[in-house]
Order: structure tokens, then sequence, then C-alpha cells
């Protein structure tokens, strides 16, 4: 598989790829053109603008998105006012290809470390939880395999931090992790932090789906969204489970701290933090999304070209545009 992420200018590309997107777009003189974003598991990139005169010729026909297409070319760089990528010229015309002939998996990003190795952390800290009503609660959910297969496959984000397979996953467990350290520093109630952090984005696997167009929104995604379709997930299974696994003022809690992790209201947060804990968490998922979205930044040598220690502003809108520094000296 080529590594999107690491091949060179200059290099030929002949390769399997996902279209990612299709922009169809117009020139000043209104001649149109297209311009494709392709994709594998290891990342993706955009092709030089196709032309009407190869439209015409079939180039681009059957490259819409979630597409498997059969890509021909040569990777070049565009600079233009100061910003600089590469692209991919096509040298021949895409031939769309049969997506049954190929696993998903092989055309969705996906995060570094095997899911074996993401469970192993996550379920070690949810052991040392020693609240049974606690216990219980999270083993209506990460007891059960059918939500363990769909949780380790789904992204943190669409198209934000942790937007890969596995995604969530990672992001749970830091949150997790983070929490925790947290909790026991302002002598919070520990386990309250870290079963708040293992739920608080459980919504996301009834709002998000893998799919060939990549990550999408489900209905209920639209509709619902993922804070309050947790908090619906977890008032659904506790009565499904027929018994008093917690009290009523327990489940509201957890409730509380599933709907106010997003902290405000602008934020998608129905109600702000009330508790030291559901505010711990907040902080903690913000952590995990924000110091992500940094460490991204840095690690995208598109936005460090030339040895430059100062990162391309124009690629790093996770980063809210920050400017971030690569330290040239080590410590």
């Amino acid at each position: 598989m080529l590594n999107l992420a690491t091949a060179t200018v200059g290099e030929r590309v002949q390769e399997t790829l996902r279209v990612v997107e299709r922009a169809e777009r117009t020139r000043s003189g209104g001649e149109p053109y297209v311009v494709l974003t392709l994709g594998n598991a290891t990342g993706q990139i955009d092709t030089e603008p196709i032309w009407s005169n190869l439209l015409d010729s079939g180039w681009a026909d059957g490259a819409i998105r979630g597409a498997l297409v059969q890509v021909i070319g040569d990777l070049t760089r565009y600079t233009a006012r100061g910003f600089s990528r590469r692209q991919l010229k096509l040298s021949a015309p895409l031939r769309a290809l049969p997506r049954d002939s190929q696993p998903l998996d092989d055309f969705i990003p996906h995060v570094n470390e095997s899911s074996e190795q993401l469970w192993d952390r996550l379920d070690k800290v949810r052991h040392e939880i020693r609240s049974d009503p606690l216990r219980a609660v999270l083993a209506l959910f990460f007891d059960d395999e059918p939500f363990r297969l769909r949780f380790e496959r789904m992204p943190a984000s669409i198209g934000g931090h942790h937007s890969m397979r596995g995604g969530l996953l990672l992001h749970v467990g830091e949150v997790a992790y983070i929490g925790r350290t947290i909790a026991r520093a302002m002598r919070a109630h520990v386990d309250l932090v870290v079963a708040g952090a293992l739920l608080h984005d459980i919504g996301k696997v009834e709002a998000y789906d893998v799919t060939w167009d990549g990550f999408v929104r489900t209905p209920a995604g639209f509709l619902v969204e993922h804070v309050v379709l947790g908090s619906l997930m977890l008032q659904r299974r506790l009565a499904e489970a027929g018994q008093d696994l917690c009290t009523f003022a327990q489940q509201l809690e957890l409730q509380h701290l599933i709907l106010s992790h997003h902290g405000r209201l602008e934020y998608g947060s129905p109600v702000r933090p009330l508790t030291a804990e559901a505010e711990i968490l907040y902080q903690a998922d913000q952590a995990s999304a924000r110091t992500t979205a940094v460490q991204d930044g840095l690690a995208d040598d598109e936005a460090f070209r030339d040895g430059a220690t100062f990162g391309d502003t124009s690629r790093l809108w996770l980063a809210e545009g920050r400017p971030l520094w690569r330290r040239d000296g080590g410590w």
C-alpha cells in the first residue's frame, strides 16, 4: 500500500485509491474542472485540476465520492501566494473498480495502535474502579461484544480530532487517564470521573457510521446528536437490565456527566457541568481533543516544508490557525 503521508514529490503512483471528495469547480472564464481528493488508510491527497478537455475524454468518469479507482500519475508540488502542497498529476484516465473487490478498512484512516492494545489499557482502568454500581453500569456496555466491536471502529469525530478508525477508543482511553489524574489531584470522586469518561461518548456508536463515503453521521446523529444519544442509551440499557444496578439519583448523575461533557450550551451540551466531576470530565475531554489537534499539526510535514520551524497556518486549521512550532533543539 502506498503511504500517502510520506510519499515524496517526483514519486510515480500506480495505486488503487478511494475517492474521498469530488469538487466540481469553474474557472473565471466559465470552463468547468474537477479536483479529486483520493485516499487510503495512510492518508489522502488532492489531484491537480482535471480540465474540461480531459473531462470530455472521460478521465474522471465514475470518480464519485466513495468510489474505488485505479490511479496512474506522479506526485508534484503546487505553490502559489506562499501556500504549498503536494498534488497528484494524473497521466491516464481513472478507472473505476468494484468496491467489493477490496476491504473497506484498507481505504479508511486508522490509528497506529491495534484495537487489542487500546482495549487492554481501557479495560485496565475500568477494572480498577471499586464502586460496585459503577462497575455494573459499565459492564452493560463494555462487556457486550457487539457494542465493543462497533465502539472500536468508530472515529471520535467526523473530520476533527481523532478522526480515524479506532479514534473513539483511543480518545476515550485518553480522557479516562487524564480525568483520573485530575480527579486525584483535586480530591474528587475518582471512580465517578473514570466512569463518566468511559460513558461520555457512547452516543457516537449510534451517531456515526463507517462507509465507503468515509465517516458519516447517521440519521440519529443528525437529529439527536451523540451527547443526547449517549444519555438515552444509558437510560435504555438500565431499563433493559431489569434490575436496580444503581439508584435513580446515581443514574441522573451519570446522565449529567454525559450531557454536560461539552461544557457549554453553544458547544453542544444541553446543560453545563454542575459538579466537580462533570467539570473535570469536560476539561479532560478538551485536553485530549485539543492536544491531539496540536500533535497532528506538528506531525504534518506539509505544514513544515523546507525545514521550517513554524507551521503554515493554512494547513493547521484544527489547531485554530496557530503557527505551531517544531522545536529545533533537543533536551
